[in-house]
């Protein structure tokens, strides 16, 4: 089947994004058994769990899901790197009554060995972010009947991906939540918003074209649709799922989120990504662009996201979160999609209406 055919075949033609920390197998195969297509966030997984959290979804559901990796890249820093990063990070720890952590061997699973998992595993699809495969991976994937979609923040990153094989393109504008997709370019020249990021990449490529980044409902559905794009992606919508494994502190915040509240930053994983705006991230802003790049200080402030997360210390935790946080609810995943649609009918509904009445004036 064709990236096209499936997407064309989804009763409600809404993906999941891949959100590590906040989705899992329970909403991958809510999103899936809803019409829709889940994701599985694997980038932090160890390859050798990815075949049984895939096992996990298919359990759940026999509807077709992806797997998302990140490509994140070889790490050999410095060790006074390293021992300076830590020490601007001990004054959180103690914080949190923690002693610093040593200097980690290794910053990050091994993406060859989790494309090789996933490989193994075969879903339906695998999508990527950080980077462009190889065409001779591509044609791995598919020998293996997998699908490949990948991440693009700029025109020229869709055709890159056009280039080696790719099914797909999911357009990720500066609004989304997370990390930055972006990898030709620096990040400030890979900020284009959605609608901008859909029509150019439209108006240049011809492949299946997901829309993601500041999709919270069903007006921006059929928006994105209308731009040329053949389904959306949407994650900061699903945080209040029920199905979501948002963590207590996390979810909160997004109850009590404002408008504008989010920010981008490079503090607690050393790569741009948007989310709530916290205590760290002020802190660490005046020093923002002296922290190791990712996956480096993402794995030097791992113990403490996660004790933070476990103590309810939220300005202390990465809260990634898009810019329409604030229009976040809560629900079943498949309630909250049905709506969405129902929504995206309505406004397409009120537009044809509203275009019908210019035509007879």
């Amino acid at each position: 089947m064709s990236l096209k055919s499936l997407l064309e075949a989804l009763s409600i033609p809404i993906l999941q994004a891949p959100m590590v920390g906040a989705s899992g197998v329970a909403l991958c195969a809510a999103v899936s058994e809803a019409g829709g297509l889940g994701a599985l966030a694997a980038g932090a997984m160890a390859p050798e769990d990815i075949g049984p959290a895939v096992a996990g979804v298919r359990a759940a559901s026999a509807a077709p899901f992806c797997v998302n990796l990140l490509m994140a890249p070889a790490a050999a820093p410095e060790p006074g790197e390293v021992a300076a990063a830590l020490a601007r990070l001990t004054p959180f720890y103690a914080r949190l009554g923690m002693t610093t952590p040593e200097a980690p061997n290794s910053f990050a699973p091994d993406f060859e060995a989790q494309l090789d998992a996933v490989i193994a595993a075969r879903p339906a699809g695998a999508s990527f972010t950080f980077g462009v495969l190889t065409p001779a991976r591509v044609a791995q994937l598919h020998a293996a009947g997998i699908l490949v979609i990948g991440t693009a923040t700029t025109v020229a990153e869709a055709l890159a991906w056009a280039d080696v094989g790719a099914d797909g393109v999911c357009a990720q504008g500066f609004e989304a939540g997370g990390h930055r997709g972006h990898f030709l370019a620096e990040a400030e020249a890979s900020l284009v918003g959605t609608m901008t990021l859909v029509s150019t990449i439209r108006a240049a490529l011809d492949l299946p074209l997901i829309a993601a980044g500041g999709i919270m409902d069903g007006r921006s559905v059929a928006a994105a649709l209308a731009l040329g794009a053949d389904a959306v992606q949407m994650g900061t919508a699903f945080l209040l799922a029920d199905e979501a494994v948002t963590p207590a502190p996390w979810r909160q915040a997004v109850e009590a989120a404002a408008p504008d509240s989010t920010r981008l930053t490079r503090a607690y994983t050393g790569r741009q990504a948007r989310g709530m705006e916290t205590e760290f991230m002020r802190q660490l802003r005046p020093v923002e662009d002296e922290v190791p790049a990712y996956p480096v200080q993402n794995r030097l402030t791992q113990p403490m996201r996660a004790a933070a997360a476990a103590c309810g210390d939220s300005d202390l935790m990465s809260l990634w979160a898009g810019q329409g946080v604030s229009l976040a609810s809560s629900g079943r995943a498949g309630d909250l999609m049905r709506r969405w649609w129902q929504e995206a009918a309505d406004a397409s509904d009120a537009l044809a209406r509203r275009m019908r009445g210019r035509d007879r004036a």
